[in-house]
């Protein structure tokens, strides 16, 4: 398992640091400006104009910056709205956008935010260029990732789980460079912010209602709209609410490789909120079907963790096996336990493997995609020596 086997098949399209530069070159930004241009800085946090804050290193530390005044803060959410089309006012106080250098924002004002103005900015990280580099940061162990890899080329149905800002949709993004180039993919998101690396990539993103509360487009509308549109692979960003029976739906009538990020706590918080959601807005199904639908149509569920000290690691891979006694029946086939911590503070820990042949082998087949043994043999995999990507 060198590192070529590791290497994303698909390579990336290079979005140029002058152009992020220039981007926040403008004004508006010159309070947090640093901030944006700073690697180290995943997420930026704006309580009104006098407290800044950030994650650095999966720790949220306060930075002392700050705006002169409320007007220059309102500027900067004017500035980062503009292009996106989207407004924010007393009537709809929130809004979501995705600044042009991939990273999420969210801006909440009065009335809903008591204290005044608030801004939130995940950035969108350069550092994790493909599935070596998540290896390297001790996120997964190579077994894992050549599992995943396989998975996704196999054409497995797989919800990436964890709480907010666990890394899900980094390792969604990462390991869709897996897809096949010849495939069809529809992203469906609420908040646009999925950058694929292959060409053949349709786009979709919700549309909230107009201050007449018309001409809303939610994420169950274009689930359904992309049943219409020829995908090979539908990839949604998350999934919340009515979504959840279409895509359940989509995947049993054939729609596989489905890829799809959900929060939750365990891959066992996972299914039940599958359940949630399709009691809530399904069609009246008993439990019992509820759960045959769910097993039917989901292979694998990748849970996310931020750890103490602040890194990312993923702590389950588990299999859906089908249903027994009513319920849904989870296998683990890898898991994270801690040891302990270094003499750095830095948490320590292994992957360890429960072995047997998971049941998704012969669909994997079936797609030419063969899983060596030795990939989810019985066994520990201690913390990975650093394997550099190669910028795919």
């Amino acid at each position: 398992m060198g590192r070529d086997t590791l290497r994303s098949p698909v390579r990336s399209a290079i979005i140029p640091n002058a152009m992020t530069e220039m981007y926040y070159d403008h004004p508006a930004f010159g309070p947090i400006r640093q901030l944006l241009l700073d690697p180290r800085v995943s997420e930026i946090m704006i309580n009104g104009p006098s407290r800044i804050f950030v994650e650095r290193g999966g720790q949220i530390e306060a930075t002392g910056l700050r705006f002169d005044s409320i007007e220059q803060l309102t500027f900067l959410v004017d500035r980062m709205l503009k292009p996106t089309g989207r407004a924010v006012s007393t009537a709809s106080p929130y809004v979501d956008l995705c600044l042009p250098d991939g990273s999420r924002a969210n801006v909440v004002i009065p009335p809903i935010a008591i204290d005044g103005v608030a801004v939130t900015i995940r950035r969108a990280l350069k550092s994790f260029k493909d599935i070596g580099d998540l290896v390297g940061a001790g996120t997964l162990s190579p077994r894992m990732a050549h599992l995943l890899a396989a998975a996704v080329t196999g054409r497995l149905n797989v919800l990436f789980s964890g709480a907010a800002g666990t890394g899900k949709t980094t390792t969604l993004g990462i390991l869709s460079a897996y897809i096949p180039t010849a495939e069809r993919i529809i992203t469906i998101e609420d908040t646009a912010e999925l950058q694929l690396r292959q060409q053949h990539v349709v786009r979709l993103e919700c549309r909230r209602a107009n201050l007449e509360g018309r001409g809303e487009v939610t994420l169950a509308d274009l689930v359904r709209n992309a049943l219409r549109m020829r995908p090979t692979r539908i990839i949604i960003g998350e999934v919340r609410g009515s979504e959840a029976v279409d895509m359940l739906q989509a995947i049993l009538t054939g729609h596989e490789g489905c890829l799809a990020v959900i929060h939750a706590s365990s891959p066992v918080d996972t299914i039940s909120r599958l359940e949630m959601m399709s009691l809530s807005h399904g069609m009246g199904l008993p439990l019992w079907a509820v759960h045959k639908q769910i097993a039917s149509a989901i292979d694998l569920v990748v849970q996310h963790d931020m750890r103490p000290d602040g890194s990312r690691k993923i702590t389950h891979i588990t299999e859906v096996c089908g249903v027994e006694s009513d319920r849904v029946v989870l296998h683990d086939l890898f898991m994270y336990e801690r040891s302990g911590e270094d003499s750095h503070g830095r948490e320590t820990g292994q992957w360890t493997c429960s072995g047997g042949e998971p049941i998704f082998l012969d669909k994997c087949a079936r797609r030419g995609v063969e899983i060596r043994p030795d990939v989810y043999a019985p066994g520990a995999d201690p913390s990975p020596d650093v394997v550099t990507g190669d910028g795919a």
